[in-house]
């Protein structure tokens, strides 16, 4: 193996967890990370940058827009109608501050599953977890991990999930996105069972050991007006006659069952990503009927939406570019013949080779985008069950995708929520990365022995 080359993909993946640790745009991050890459790779840069980089970029983007368009657009009007807020409201009611973690995770899954774009998710349920925790005196650390942990992990990855990491391994395995049968229903339920538990128990220490509520500093410095939301928020919380003007929730959540129902149907008869495009035009389009007088900007919720997808998009597409450069190094092609060629399961090289590259990329579906391409074809000719591979590859993707440089980790913690990655990431590394990462091990073992 091509050790110079190897040392250069760990450093240029360092590098970039450190950029974006420290701030830097994902896009010049990734950027940076690639000249490193092709630098030490021994790849000619012109050659890395403008043809490898700019081509994994471009192909992503033209492969994936309407997709991020449409799921942005739909969070958005989502958002617009206080649909999102309804929800997320009514899980505040029902199950209250005594289950302020579950109530937070299970708005962010109800939301997330539905199809509702996750930086809506994110910043439409964390005022709701602020009132929870403050309630409950839980600290807010964990909010990015209660956020996280139900809007990437179980609903991201589970059979029916009209999340892109679901649909992308339709386009190489030839399956619907209900594929992986018993075992993927499984898979998400111990995900979620386990991954639930272990973040409640980890709040319950804390709180033991004497944390309380309180604000962080950096949220209080750099997000004065968010706080001062939060603060009208409470304010309104603590009078009982105050009632917000909200949709009812059976029809805030209609439109999310649509996208769910019609994507599962019509996914069973058509190319997956077409139903996926017709179940979220169908979504938006119900949303603004049944709603419309909570509607009032509709074209600048649909300006809005179309921004919020070229930004995500455009972060997705910038690492995708740092993958498709580091696949041209030698190094990395000695890797996946390691990982074809190991001991044990067939499905094992799969997964693992689809977490590391997730990992490397910090993206799952742009992991997918990199990894799929060339470790599809591989284990297809071997005659492997589609919908195994289908199920074992979004489990992949969503594991060590979530390493401190994700961009809706980075997002969450910092932006949404005001953390720091030194006081919020362990526990959003114990739901995100190492229970997922169990998981899939787990559903390579049962689909190797069913």
């Amino acid at each position: 193996m091509d050790f110079v080359g190897l040392l250069g993909l760990v450093a240029s993946l360092a590098l970039l967890i450190y950029l974006t640790m420290k701030g830097i745009n994902i896009i010049i991050a990734a950027l940076i990370s690639s000249v490193l890459i092709a630098v030490t790779g021994g790849l000619n840069l012109e050659t890395a940058i403008m043809d490898s980089y700019m081509a994994g970029f471009t192909d992503y983007f033209a492969s994936w827009f309407l997709v991020f368009l449409l799921g942005a657009i739909f969070g958005k009007i989502m958002q617009e109608t206080k649909s999102a807020e309804s929800i997320a409201q009514w899980i505040k009611k029902t199950l209250g501050a005594k289950r302020a973690v579950f109530a937070v995770v299970a708005a962010a899954a109800i939301m997330t599953y539905g199809g509702v774009s996750l930086f809506v998710v994110g910043f439409a349920v964390y005022p709701i977890a602020v009132s929870l925790f403050r309630t409950a005196n839980l600290p807010h650390r964990f909010i990015p991990a209660a956020l996280v942990f139900g809007s990437i992990s179980f609903t991201m990855t589970a059979p029916g999930s009209p999340e892109i990491q679901n649909i992308i391994p339709t386009e190489y395995f030839g399956t619907t996105p209900t594929a992986g049968g018993f075992i993927g229903v499984l898979s998400a339920l111990l995900v979620m069972v386990i991954g639930g538990l272990w973040l409640g128990r980890m709040v319950k220490k804390a709180a033991e050991n004497g944390e309380t509520f309180a604000l962080p500093t950096e949220f209080s410095t750099a997000n004065s007006e968010s706080a001062a939301a939060l603060e009208q928020e409470e304010q309104q919380d603590r009078i009982p006659e105050v009632v917000k003007d909200v949709p009812h929730i059976i029809i805030a959540i209609l439109p999310l069952v649509t996208v769910i129902t019609l994507l599962n149907i019509l996914g069973q008869y058509m190319n997956p990503t077409t139903a996926l495009l017709i179940a979220l035009t169908t979504g938006i389009f119900l949303a603004c009927i049944l709603m419309n007088k909570f509607l009032e900007e509709f074209w600048d919720s649909l300006a809005t939406g179309t921004q919020n997808a070229l930004i995500a998009l455009a972060n997705t597409c910038a690492v995708v570019g740092f993958g498709s450069v580091a696949a041209q190094v030698a190094a990395f092609d000695s890797l996946v013949d390691s990982l074809v060629n190991m001991p044990g399961p067939p499905l094992l090289g799969l997964a693992i080779g689809v977490t590391v590259v997730c990992g490397i990329t910090g993206s799952a579906s742009g992991g997918l985008g990199i990894a799929l391409p060339i470790l599809a074809p591989i284990y297809m000719s071997q005659g492997l069950d589609p919908g195994a591979m289908h199920r074992v590859s979004a489990l992949a993707s969503g594991g060590i995708d979530s390493l401190p440089h994700n961009g809706y980790v980075v997002t969450t913690v910092r932006a949404i929520c005001g953390e720091s990655h030194k006081r919020a990431y362990k526990p959003i590394f114990a739901v995100s990365v190492v229970v997922p990462l169990l998981i899939m091990f787990l559903a390579v073992f049962l689909y190797s022995i069913f």
